[in-house]
């Protein structure tokens, strides 16, 4: 279910509508069409994913995508494991407690 949520959250090759897509990868970013794009993944044997749909024009990777999902999967779990948890302690006043029953020295 949870991957399931993962997987809609990006476009991936033929799902692109866009007309112009930025491609990133290591250290180069280019403008080139979109069918372009998908043909060198293709030729490359991988996907083209959409990052950020947002952006003008839109930021695309050309990457595997279940290595992307796997990637993203762990990193949200990593994360995870890094939050502070806090421990919120009640103390229960009744009518017979004095005031130096709660106050410290």
């Amino acid at each position: 279910m949870k991957n399931d949520k993962m997987k809609l959250q990006y476009r991936v090759n033929e799902q692109i509508h866009a007309r112009e897509v930025r491609v990133v990868s290591e250290g180069n970013a280019e403008v080139m069409p979109t069918r372009k794009a998908l043909d060198i993944a293709r030729k490359e044997g991988v996907d083209l994913v959409e990052i950020s749909p947002n952006a003008q024009p839109p930021v695309c990777r050309i990457i595997d995508y279940s290595k992307f999902l796997y990637q993203q999967k762990k990193h949200q779990k990593e994360m995870k494991q890094k939050q502070v948890k806090q421990d919120i302690k009640e103390i229960r006043f009744g009518p017979q407690t004095d005031e130096h029953d709660y106050q410290s020295s």
